[in-house]
């Protein structure tokens, strides 16, 4: 369970997030990958390099790093979602390079500076799945990635094949498809930010007990047609923000109301899934923002630190137990 968005402001910046919510145990952490970081997977057997450097947040185990989400330094961007009941990768390779879909993240932000590059290199791969090392099952994943130019894509591989959908409302969330979520929508037409006046049913007078009757439609549960909905409608109808820091705080203004608290959603396993940590990414600054379930501080970490410095794939540190070199948001006019 996840939700994304993309959002951008008067100054033509365009930022990129999602909550991480799961119900599996992670030790998130900010790793940098450095320009020309030759990597292999352990699933194709193939060694590969990246030709820009990059930030993400993810998850070291067992020698492989699972990236969850990040941002290059060309400002794309993109982050890995769940996608049960729909991932399919059992598909004929004809031709195509196989890339693992644990390894998807890394391989696009370390080859693509647009989305259109994007789009040129999905028509000569395939994807394929690999067991990760937290849930030990091939992970159902669907993606979104987005560009400086507030291009926004998502990107699916069903039983039907790989398809990269244009994603003109800039949200995801999970299963179903990206199509089926956008069609839903229509049921939710009459959802309003005014106010219901007077209305009468017969000769009785009803009126509104107070604000936000317009709003009373929208559906308030956790379920990934309820938070695409309810994300979408709150993005496109809340104030084009003006500056930097007002993007910041719209954006996880929007995101608040999809997070989970930990014990409002327990599994068959009997497990809390829950939003572990929230990220927003500035695709101009290559700047992360994020704050996690035990830290309502919303900390900074920039690309543009590290990259110069390091010549090899680099652990930041851990974004459950901060580490002293990232810096507090704060709030400027």
């Amino acid at each position: 369970m996840c939700t994304a968005i993309t959002l951008e402001s008067m100054q033509g910046e365009n930022f990129f997030g999602r909550t991480m919510d799961f119900s599996y145990p992670i030790e998130a952490g900010l790793y940098v990958i450095p320009k020309n970081y030759e990597w292999y997977s352990t699933e194709t057997m193939k060694n590969y390099i990246d030709n820009y450097s990059f930030i993400c947040i993810g998850q070291k185990i067992d020698d492989m790093l699972g990236i969850f989400d990040g941002v290059n330094e060309k400002g794309f961007a993109a982050a890995a979602l769940y996608f049960n009941g729909y991932a399919y990768y059992d598909l004929p390779i004809e031709n195509k390079n196989p890339i693992s879909s644990l390894d998807f993240i890394h391989y696009i932000l370390g080859c693509c500076s647009t989305v259109d590059e994007l789009k040129s290199l999905l028509k000569k791969i395939s994807i394929i799945g690999q067991p990760d090392p937290v849930t030990r099952t091939s992970a159902p994943l669907h993606w979104i990635a987005t560009d400086r130019s507030g291009k926004c894509v998502v990107i699916e591989q069903t039983k039907t094949g790989l398809k990269i959908i244009n994603n003109p409302i800039g949200v995801m969330a999970n299963s179903p498809d990206f199509g089926w979520h956008m069609t839903n929508l229509r049921n939710y037409m009459n959802v309003s930010v005014d106010q219901q006046k007077e209305v009468y049913w017969g000769n009785v007078s009803l009126t509104p007990f107070g604000q936000g009757t317009g709003s009373i439609p929208l559906p308030g549960g956790f379920t990934s047609p309820e938070r695409f909905v309810r994300t979408a409608f709150l993005k496109t109808h809340s104030q084009v923000p003006k500056s930097r820091s007002e993007a910041i705080m719209t954006c996880f203004h929007i995101m608040n109301s999809v997070s989970i608290p930990k014990g409002i959603i327990i599994t068959d396993r009997g497990t809390y899934d829950y939003t572990k940590y929230t990220a927003f990414i500035n695709t101009n600054t290559c700047e992360y923002y994020f704050k996690t379930h035990e830290n309502d501080q919303i900390m900074i970490a920039s690309l543009r630190d590290y990259c110069m410095n390091i010549t090899e794939a680099t652990f930041i540190g851990s974004i459950i137990r901060l580490p002293i070199l990232m810096e507090c948001f704060e709030l400027k006019s």
